[in-house]
């Protein structure tokens, strides 16, 4: 029997956390579906072109996920998400895997309103655009990369702007969805919160 789970939000506002530790505790299967558009990403700047790309993209490009967690592939995927084909390329992939049997968790930017409009359960993970600055910035020098604060924050910002103002599936929250804001929180609270969020439909 499927069960879908839908996390959506910002960049570093913990979603990607939340949402393995929700599969793991549930035993559903994940995917960060950003990682779909890094890995488009990546191929952009290898010299293809964003919408071939996608409709090339195989399992391979995901084999490693923390090859496409650099800063340019980041930036690179933000601009290939505002291309409608390139969503439209990677719909079926994405819905396929949310109703497999066994429960799955996915979390992206769209999951809830347009990928998973049916999901069992939507989540809505933010915080404040500083703290989320302050947590990416200690992910990038944690992965040996030389930046700083006020570089970090304005990329946070514009990310946030390109994800929220383009017209195809912008970033926002689901009507139904149950909002969590994890500014104030530690991520064992903010797990927590979710794993009561899913556990009570469930």
């Amino acid at each position: 029997m499927s069960f879908t789970v839908a996390i959506d939000g910002p960049a570093a506002a913990g979603k990607g956390t939340i949402s393995r530790a929700v599969a793991a505790h549930f035993g559903f299967a994940h995917l960060d579906t950003g990682l779909l558009y890094r890995a488009v990403g990546r191929r952009m700047l290898a010299g293809e072109a964003p919408i071939a790309a996608a409709g090339a993209l195989t399992p391979e490009d995901l084999s490693d996920p923390d090859a496409l967690r650099t800063a340019a592939i980041a930036e690179a995927a933000s601009k290939v998400a505002v291309i409608p084909e390139v969503r439209a390329a990677l719909l079926d992939f994405q819905r396929a895997f949310a109703r497999r049997a066994g429960g799955a968790v996915l979390d992206g930017r769209d999951i809830g309103t347009v990928i998973c409009p049916e999901a069992e359960v939507k989540l809505f993970v933010t915080a404040s655009p500083e703290v989320r600055a302050e947590r990416r910035l200690k992910e990038l020098r944690a992965a040996g990369h030389d930046t700083d604060y006020a570089t970090v924050l304005a990329d946070v910002l514009s990310r946030d702007a390109r994800d929220a103002e383009r017209a195809t599936a912008p970033m926002l929250a689901a009507a139904d969805a149950l909002t969590l804001d994890t500014s104030a929180m530690t991520i064992d609270e903010a797990v927590a919160a979710a794993i009561a969020a899913v556990g009570a439909r469930r």
